[in-house]
């Protein structure tokens, strides 16, 4: 008999209940590569502007890129006026997404304060105007990821979720803090939970999500369909495979960071593709002997030929010391 799905976006079906949130910088196709073979049920993209996407601009796109293991593929947009989100929607789809997922929840302020990500949590009712015209747009789902709102005194979460249903959104992804909050201060499940319960369409929960156990306690908390997993995965990916962090042995790790060094120079090139692996690369090492040695070496390394050194070296001196 054929395992069903977790949940199911509209017509496609989702198997697995934990998934990679799209992260700005962090999110990218090889990253997603190695959380998807671990065990994340979907990929989101990281996030791209509407205007870049209108102007065609190089860089933008490329984010969009995918594998065609990574389906369900998700595309997610930001911005602040009607008319260029939908007709960039159009324009997206034609390279093949399985859903299209507009931002609600980036908190910096350089997008925020332009009415983009978060900054639309301010307008309710010009969120039922965006996602009537998106829906319309495209043929495939639309999605969209909010927090609760921009400030304590303005939680809306429930009103922005009922909103979504209503305009056509076909799942919600809930980060459990507001705009001011940025990560500060913990998550609240309980306004997660409320989101579940305004609304019939597949909601994810986000926000505090460390271990393999919290992943379990936020869907029976939260009652939330799936749960979306961003800072803890990064250097961490094995978490969605449903294992401690401490269970990861040290050889492990350094194959999984050669690894990711190998995807991102293979994609990006070698200037970029190493800057980017950086981010990541000092994120994978976990309680060892000498562990903030070996970060700041593997941070500051200035060659892809000196990160494998670094890691070689530190191999050979646990062996002589075994």
């Amino acid at each position: 008999m054929a395992t069903p799905p977790s949940f199911t976006i509209r017509d496609i079906p989702v198997y697995g209940d934990a998934v990679l949130a799209p992260m700005s910088g962090y999110s990218d196709l090889p990253f997603r590569s190695i959380c998807r073979e671990l065990g994340s049920a979907m990929s989101y993209t990281e996030f791209v502007p509407a205007p870049g996407i209108l102007a065609r601009a190089e860089a933008v796109w490329r984010r969009l890129l995918f594998a065609p293991d990574e389906r369900p593929i998700t595309f997610q947009i930001f911005g602040a006026k009607e008319d260029e989100l939908a007709e960039a929607a159009r324009r997206m789809e034609q390279l093949g997404p399985d859903i299209i997922d507009l931002n609600m929840g980036c908190y910096a302020d350089t997008v925020a304060l332009h009415g983009a990500g978060a900054g639309l949590l301010c307008e309710s009712a010009k969120i039922g105007g965006i996602f009537k015209k998106l829906t319309r747009a495209v043929s495939v789902p639309v999605t969209g990821k909010i927090r609760l709102g921009w400030d304590d005194a303005t939680r809306n979460h429930t009103t922005v979720a009922r909103t979504l249903e209503d305009n056509g959104a076909s799942l919600i992804a809930v980060h459990g803090r507001t705009k001011a909050q940025a990560y500060k201060g913990r998550a609240d499940w309980d306004a997660i939970a409320e989101v579940k319960v305004a609304v019939r369409i597949p909601v994810l929960g986000s926000g505090d999500v460390k271990t393999p156990a919290d992943i379990e306690r936020m869907k029976q908390y939260t009652g939330v369909d799936g749960v979306m997993i961003g800072r803890a995965a990064i250097g961490n990916p094995w978490i969605f495979a449903r294992r401690e962090r401490r269970d990861v042995p040290f050889g492990e790790a350094a194959d999984m960071i050669r690894r990711h060094l190998s995807l991102s120079l293979e994609f990006y090139g070698l200037a970029e593709g190493f800057s980017l692996f950086r981010r990541h690369a000092h994120k994978y090492i976990f309680a060892i002997p000498m562990a903030d040695s070996l970060r700041n070496a593997l941070a500051n390394a200035r060659s892809p030929e000196s990160v494998l050194d670094t890691l070689g070296a530190y191999e050979a001196g646990m062996v002589a010391v075994s």
